[in-house]
């Protein structure tokens, strides 16, 4: 197998990027040129490869996808995990502000200009996947989640039209919709903060590892049966507003 990881060099993307290689699959890293992308392909050895790209680059990712091809002769797996988050209310009454229509656009184009491309046949038996990330917020968005939650419901609401559109070449396309995760992100924030977030997951109360959300990224590959279909890895979390 060979896959390719957008935002691969950090959180749920590098875990999955760890997960191929170590599982005797090749990965090719998509991240931006100031992102560890080299340092970890270098690290992982000779079936990882760094790609410097922008997702929203359609030059970029096409570029991805060759050295993905020229490197290991195919590419049957994309995941796409690149990602940027803003965090504003629709109104800032104090600040007597409205949310920043170049941000929301900026989120927009980041979410849902993935890299979606892959090779495949009619009469293919469902091997070759695109893997989507969206996120509980798509569903049970919060206050100052606007442009997050709206990219996130634009991935959840592209699942199934586009896995129809790519059926006849034998490509699936899955989204896995994450909820509260030990990234980077929640990485910064303070430990009550961390232990407060995780306490409100009913079971297991307590973040999500990234190896586990790449764990369901191989089972999904792996059976060929699970098409156009969202998935919730979020411990029965329903978040609260």
């Amino acid at each position: 197998m060979v896959g390719l990881v957008t935002g691969g060099s950090s959180g749920l993307g590098r875990a999955n990027v760890e997960r191929l290689v170590q599982n005797g699959a090749s990965a090719v890293i998509l991240d931006l040129p100031s992102s560890d992308g080299a340092a970890l392909a270098e690290k992982l050895g000779e079936r990882c490869a760094f790609a410097p790209a922008d997702v929203t680059s359609e030059a970029d990712v096409q570029s991805a996808v060759s050295l993905a091809r020229e490197k290991f002769g195919k590419l049957d797996l994309a995941v796409n995990c690149a990602g940027i988050a803003v965090a504003f209310k629709t109104y800032n009454f104090k600040k007597d502000l409205p949310h920043s229509l170049e941000d929301f656009q900026r989120v927009i184009n980041v979410r849902q200009t993935h890299g979606c491309r892959g090779e495949g046949n009619p009469g293919d038996d469902g091997r070759i996947c695109i893997i989507n990330t969206a996120s509980v917020a798509a569903f049970d968005g919060q206050v100052g989640q606007a442009a997050y939650s709206a990219s996130k419901g634009g991935i959840v609401g592209m699942t199934l039209p586009i896995a129809r559109d790519l059926a006849p070449m034998g490509i699936r396309v899955v989204t896995i919709a994450p909820g509260l995760f030990s990234t980077p992100l929640l990485a910064g924030l303070p430990e009550k903060v961390r232990s407060f977030l995780a306490r409100q997951v009913p079971f297991p109360s307590r973040l999500g590892d990234p190896a586990e959300f790449a764990h369901l990224v191989t089972s999904l590959a792996e059976n060929p049966m699970i098409n156009g279909e969202v998935i919730r890895l979020d411990g029965a979390i329903r978040m609260q507003p």
